[in-house]
């Protein structure tokens, strides 16, 4: 399937800075886990497709902006399932609004594509989709189109300081 898997703790290929922040902040957390490369990311179907599971097993990183705050505010969802903008401003107690490519890249330091829900150049307020829960594995966005890494989903939840909330679409 066009896949290249390593353990993070013996890459030595050279890396984008943004894989590198995602794989050291793997590190400092100590949780195992694997970074997979493969061209197929770009999508949460393509990517549950290149790594062999339910689309519901990815973990899409949608990020708003706060209208009245001006800040990024993460929305980590299953592949499957889509943001309730109402939902997710109740939650996020203020408007949200679309969130450009500058704003993304200066307070995650990601690219639009490779948006990681950890290893952010600055903090930010993440909510995840409870549906995340219902597996033993999930797999992220590793801070490039092209790569993602798997975890639990307790791990995904102490990783990015996430409160579990109900903001889908039904």
């Amino acid at each position: 399937m066009g896949l290249v898997s390593w353990s993070y703790e013996f890459q030595t290929i050279d890396m984008s800075k943004s894989l590198k922040r995602v794989r050291a902040a793997l590190e400092a957390l100590g949780a195992p886990t694997t970074i997979v490369e493969t061209q197929l990311a770009r999508t949460a179907a393509d990517t549950a497709k290149a790594v062999d599971c339910d689309i519901d097993q990815i973990a899409k990183s949608i990020i708003f902006k706060g209208e009245n705050s001006g800040e990024a505010i993460l929305f980590v969802t299953a592949g499957g399932n889509k943001v309730d903008p109402a939902k997710a401003a109740e939650l996020a107690g203020e408007p949200l609004g679309k969130a450009d490519a500058s704003l993304i890249r200066l307070q995650t330091g990601f690219a639009i594509g490779g948006v990681s829900p950890i290893g952010h150049l600055n903090p930010i307020r993440a909510f995840v989709d409870p549906r995340l829960k219902d597996f033993d594995q999930i797999w992220a966005a590793a801070g490039t189109p092209n790569h993602v890494f798997a975890c639990t989903p307790t791990d995904l939840l102490n990783f990015c300081d996430a409160q579990v909330s109900d903001f889908t679409a039904k």
